[in-house]
Formats: structure tokens, C-alpha cells, sequence
């Protein structure tokens, strides 16, 4: 969920199980502070993401895995020598940290890197130091703010719009300069509508990626104000126009009336004479 313009970059994924924030910037995911047998991360697909050992005192161990699934091997990095191999299959797709034994995981795809990812320390005994439940999703589709309907009366203007993305829909209203702010989720999407500012903003979002649409309602009230005027300027240029016109009709009728009339009236001296 988006928190406000300037943190709009950080997308907040998470606040349970131990974990106090995760935070999406550029592509990649950190995750600090806290420590939880098993935290949930969702991470964008294609992008890459850092798993954490998130504790300062390891117990003492031979070597340290990482490991999906519990079966699947990443890494093992063996304490004696300080160096650390990679399973063939993770080549290009992962790195480890022989400082803070972090996990990286690079080019995040669905099909294959959703799952269990485990930190193990072994010694005389095994010690699952970490696991994280690692969902890759992808980004948000873009929303669209459509306007059903507008009009302008006196000083008011009212916008009826609808704000859609995925399955979500949010129908409201704009009038005498508010609407209240709205927002639907469904599963990790969330729908946001607001009319706190003077564009009103549909905002689409997941744990990690956003986008929104705009309509500057100023733009809406003002040409419909425009348009209204010229309307009503139109129709009062128009009356004298008519007016006018049927003035001239008027006068050219009465000096027909009046010239068929006169000359009716010389001709009956002629008729007499007869």
C-alpha cells in the first residue's frame, strides 16, 4: 500500500511475524530487524531478493546451508576453510555472502523460486537458523479511471466515475470540490481511491509495485463551465439575429401589401371611364 508521495518508491509488504518492515526499492528487497522461525516475503517477478540470516550470534557449526524446500540444496558454505560451494543449478541465480551468510537470489520467476527457503547451521546437531516463505508475484496492472457522466449547475460540478483494476471496481462521486476516499482488497490487491487533492487518484497496488490513473476535475468543471457559457452566449446572439431577420421580413412584406395596394387604387379611375 502506497503511504504517501514521498515513500511511494518503498512499498511496505509486510508487518507479521517478528519481521517490523519490508521494504521494494529499485528491483530488490532487503529485509532487516527482527527474527521469526518462518517470514513471509513476496518479491516482484523478474526482480532479485536478499534472504538475511537475521540474527548477530550464530551457534557454532561445521557448515552453513541454504536450502528451498528443505530437500533442494543452494549453498553450503564449510566454516573450516571459509569458502563456500554452489549448486550447479543456482550458478547464475544466486550469491552468498561468506561475511553475513546472506542469500541472494536473482531473475525471480513463479514457477520455480515460490517456496521455502531455509538457513541451516550444522554441528553436532542441525539448526534451522531461518526460513522464509518466498512468494513471487508480478506487478499490478495499470488502473483506469473512467468518467460516466458530468455536469455543471450555478457553482457545483459533479463527476460520476468508476475506478477499475483487475477484479476490483470502486463507483463513486465528485461534488462541490470532495468525495469521500474509498478503497476494496482482494487477496494482495488493493484498490484505492483519492479525492484528498484536487486530481482524483485511482490507485492500484500489491505488496510489491504500484500504479495509479489521474482526472484533473479542475479541467472537467471549467470546460463544462465553458461550454455552458458558450452555450448560453450563443442562444442570447441568437435572438436578435432572428429578431432581425424577421423585421426585414416585416417591412418587405408591408411595401409589397403597400405597392400592390396603390396600384389597385389607379387603376379604378380607368375602370369608371368604361
Amino acid at each position: 500500500m502506497v503511504t504517501s508521495k514521498e515513500t511511494r518508491a518503498a512499498i511496505i509488504a509486510l508487518h507479521q511475524n517478528g519481521l517490523d518492515i519490508t521494504f521494494f526499492r529499485n528491483g530488490h528487497l532487503s529485509l532487516s530487524s527482527g527474527f521469526s522461525a518462518e517470514i513471509s516475503v513476496f518479491v516482484q517477478t523478474g526482480a532479485s531478493v536478499q534472504l538475511d540470516i537475521q540474527t548477530q550470534e550464530l551457534p557454532e557449526f561445521d557448515d552453513l546451508s541454504w536450502k528451498k524446500d528443505i530437500s533442494e540444496n543452494i549453498v553450503k558454505y564449510i566454516s573450516e576453510s571459509k569458502k563456500e560451494k554452489l549448486h550447479s543449478s543456482y550458478k547464475d541465480r544466486a550469491d552468498f555472502n561468506n561475511k553475513t551468510f546472506s542469500l541472494t537470489l536473482k531473475n525471480m520467476q513463479k514457477t520455480d523460486n515460490s517456496g521455502l527457503y531455509t538457513a541451516i547451521a550444522s554441528g553436532e546437531s542441525d539448526n534451522n537458523i531461518v526460513t522464509y516463505r518466498v512468494s513471487v508475484i508480478d506487478a499490478v496492472e495499470a488502473p483506469v479511471l473512467t468518467v460516466n457522466s458530468n455536469w455543471f449547475s450555478g457553482n457545483f460540478c459533479t463527476v460520476n466515475f468508476t475506478c477499475r483494476a483487475h477484479e476490483l471496481m470502486i463507483d463513486s462521486s465528485y461534488q462541490n470540490n470532495r468525495c469521500s476516499p474509498e478503497n476494496v482488497t482482494s487477496q494482495i490487491n488493493t484498490l484505492i481511491l483519492d479525492c484528498s487533492e484536487e486530481p482524483i487518484i485511482c490507485n492500484h497496488s500489491n505488496p510489491v509495485s504500484w500504479k495509479e490513473d489521474k482526472i484533473n476535475t479542475i479541467q472537467l468543471c471549467f470546460n463544462k463551465e465553458k461550454n455552458s457559457k458558450s452555450v448560453q452566449t450563443d442562444s442570447s446572439l441568437l435572438w436578435p439575429v432572428v429578431g432581425l431577420v424577421a423585421a426585414c421580413i416585416l417591412i418587405c412584406l408591408s411595401v409589397f401589401l403597400y405597392c400592390r395596394c396603390k396600384k389597385g387604387m389607379s387603376m379604378l379611375p380607368h375602370i369608371d371611364s368604361l
